[in-house]
């Protein structure tokens, strides 16, 4: 297999794969986790979460690669945007409140 190409936006990166033997692309993507964890980390121990207002809240900040993930557990499909808001805020807040998923919150408390 022989790769074709690379896109790299700074966060996740997609590399072409061709194998012209049996002919098939497939495709890889990959990202750079820790500069989104180590950026959580700091929120989350900035503040409470709250604007000045404190009629908002900061909450999670989630890579689109990881929510993909999530999509595809739940339906079999990797498109998040494509799940009810109800499923999406139910798979959220379970995630969320999950200790494995810890550190992509931003401030503390459960959602």
């Amino acid at each position: 297999m022989k790769k074709v190409s690379v896109d790299n936006n700074g966060v996740v990166s997609t590399a072409f794969y061709s194998d012209e033997k049996n002919k098939t692309i497939s495709v890889g993507r990959s990202m750079n986790h820790q500069t989104v964890l180590d950026h959580n980390k700091k929120l989350y121990n900035l503040n409470d979460g709250y604007n000045k207002k404190r009629d908002l809240k900061r909450v999670a900040s989630i890579p689109i690669i990881v929510l993909e993930v999530w999509a595809k557990e739940y339906n079999g499909s990797s498109n998040w945007f494509s799940l009810p808001k109800e499923v999406q805020k139910s798979i959220m807040k379970k995630k969320l409140n999950s200790n494995e998923f810890q550190l992509f919150k931003t401030a503390h408390g459960n959602i």
